[in-house]
């Protein structure tokens, strides 16, 4: 080659970039900079471009926990923060459908990159081939790319639409054979997503009438008021009216639950405490909630017979409850009018006693936290300090000492499953973004991946994982993906070596044998598991010692697990917490 003539190293630098590599510098001009997925042939063009630019690509063991990785992500994010996930087409995007179902029913924003088949023979059964319209159901919006030029205008506004509230995740399906082109993309115009919709002031008057008419108030607050960012307003609302306030699952932590008018979280194992705070209030406001049937038992929780419902979907006005008034508008936006209408109104809080109510049953609950970890283990009665060392420990004991042990300010990301109710009314949250669980969907195997995915969006704050063994053996392999990525997050597992939940259930209203779908003859070793994979663990029994194994997993330079052995005869939190009074 003459010395003058130009390489083919520098032909290529000079040649547009790939569309894979159009596709990352768009992602990154617009702060999606991380994601989440399992790299196979069809995806390498991506993969290429993300380490080129330093874009974060984090290898996880299977598509099920790659959704929730990002799921947790932007959960524990600034507004408006998200993340991606890559994965093959076929296995790996049905793999993933799972957490892109969670993601949609929780509102959260992510962009779902799917390497689609190639056009050339799309419909002859080519390898991993799906119709891509499967995925319709799943996500917030599901898009096929159809030429290689439009790949950027397609992630572009994918990534403006999952912000969008209400947000949600965007699929984007771009064909193998486009990746690795050179098609030069269009410069796409910038359009922010719309802004969510303001209340009409004559309703926030009407609300403001109302709530300021009312001698015993309540709010429930939703997974709305996070995804709004509207844990500001909500304390506002709440301390003007002195009214306690109630969250559902996803609202759990939109109130600190340390504050005096926080009275608990509406779910399965919600008190009947709880229950009585809600059906005894004059007037409810429910703001961010569509009151579904999982918070709400298909609708048989009795609410105040006054009640204003604001919602970003007006089909969920009316649709379980009957409401004085509906409001379709942004959480915040709605709270910050609702405030400013109640300021100029002078309206003193008319109800006063809101911190009392909500003590009540926060003292409720604690006696009834007490006298199960104070119940002999058949249950039969109270039994000594001797019995109670005997005995395996119960989900709130272990979760008590877990709070002690963890800062204030840690990210907890809990799994479902049935330790997960214990979770919901026991473990109190900091803040609209130190606390995660899944909503309705409820899917298993969240907890694990939803924490890697907060960890890497909150590196500087401690993260804990909180699961059963259930939970974690759906996702387990995501240890490995703790290790070898180096990522420092504790896994804290209770295992009880069974589904207690089911069996429970099954026993109670089937006519089972106890522990019928449980493994004790084969229990399972989690400290085995996870040092196999690279991980200091450690098992704890006694009950004096959780606090110690947390502490130690939490100092240590680097992700740890610590099994927590449970009683798998424990009462559900649905039934103990449900019934009579234990100490009335």
């Amino acid at each position: 080659m003459d010395a003058d003539e130009p390489s083919p190293a520098a032909d290529r630098h000079d040649d547009p970039p790939t569309v894979a590599e159009a596709v990352v510098d768009a992602m990154l001009d617009r702060g999606v900079d991380t994601v989440f997925g399992i790299p196979g042939k069809q995806t390498l063009p991506l993969n290429r471009a993300l380490a080129d630019r330093d874009a974060r690509f984090v290898v996880a063991r299977h598509e099920t926990a790659v959704p929730h990785q990002a799921w947790g992500y932007a959960e524990t994010s600034e507004p408006g923060a998200m993340a991606a996930t890559c994965v093959v087409p076929g296995p790996g995007d049905t793999n993933a459908m799972n957490g892109l179902k969670n993601a949609l029913n929780d509102c959260v924003p992510l962009l779902h990159l799917a390497v689609e088949t190639e056009r050339s023979v799309r419909g002859g059964d080519g390898i991993h081939e799906t119709p891509p319209e499967t995925y319709d159901t799943v996500v917030k919006e599901n898009v096929l790319v159809d030429s290689p030029a439009g790949a950027v205008p397609a992630v572009v506004e994918a990534i403006r639409t999952a912000r969008e509230h209400p947000q949600g995740p965007v699929r984007v399906g771009i064909p193998k054979d486009f990746l690795a082109g050179r098609t030069p993309q269009p410069a796409v115009g910038e359009r922010e997503p719309s802004p969510p919709p303001a209340p009409p002031a004559a309703a926030v008057r009407e609300a403001a009438d109302l709530l300021g008419d009312a001698t015993a108030p309540v709010v429930l607050a939703g997974g709305g008021v996070r995804r709004a960012d509207a844990s500001d307003a909500l304390r506002s609302v709440a301390e003007g009216l002195g009214a306690p306030v109630v969250t559902t699952y996803k609202g759990k932590g939109t109130l600190p639950e340390t504050h005096q008018l926080s009275a608990g979280v509406l779910c399965g194992g919600a008190s009947a405490e709880l229950r009585g705070l809600l059906a005894d209030a004059d007037v409810g406001l429910v703001v961010g909630s569509d009151l579904d049937a999982v918070a709400t038992a298909s609708w048989s929780v009795a609410i105040p017979e006054t009640l204003i419902h604001v919602t970003l979907d007006g089909d969920d006005v009316g649709f379980g409850y009957e409401a004085d008034l509906g409001v379709v508008a942004d959480a915040d936006r709605f709270l910050r009018a609702l405030t400013d209408r109640l300021d100029d109104e002078g309206v003193a809080p008319r109800g006063a006693d809101g911190a009392e109510r909500a003590e009540s049953v926060r003292a409720a609950d604690r006696e009834r936290f007490a006298a199960l970890s104070e119940q002999s283990a058949d249950g039969s009665g109270k039994s000594t300090a001797d019995d109670r060392e005997e005995r395996p420990l119960r989900s709130v004991e272990v979760l008590s000492a877990v709070r002690d042990a963890v800062p204030a300010d840690a990210v907890v990301a809990a799994d479902a499953g049935g330790f997960r109710l214990w979770t919901l009314v026991s473990f109190p949250a900091a803040g609209p973004r130190s606390y995660v669980n899944p909503g309705s969907w409820a899917t298993m195997g969240t907890g694990l991946p939803s924490a890697l995915g907060a960890k890497l969006a909150n590196p500087d704050r401690d993260v804990v994982a909180l699961t059963g063994d259930g939970g974690l053996m759906m996702c387990v392999h995501e240890l490995h993906t703790l290790a070898s990525e180096g990522i420092d997050v504790t896994v804290v597992a209770l295992n009880n070596d069974d589904y207690a939940i089911i069996s429970e259930e099954a026993s109670r209203s089937y006519d089972f044998p106890d522990q019928s779908y449980g493994w004790a003859e084969t229990g399972l070793d989690l400290v085995a598991v996870a040092s196999g994979m690279g991980l200091p663990a450690e098992r704890v029994h006694a009950r004096g010692a959780v606090g110690d194994a947390v502490e130690r997993a939490r100092d240590r330079d680097g992700p740890a697990l610590v099994e927590v052995v449970t009683d798998p005869d424990e009462p559900q939190a649905s039934e103990w917490m449900t019934g009579p009074h234990p100490r009335s």
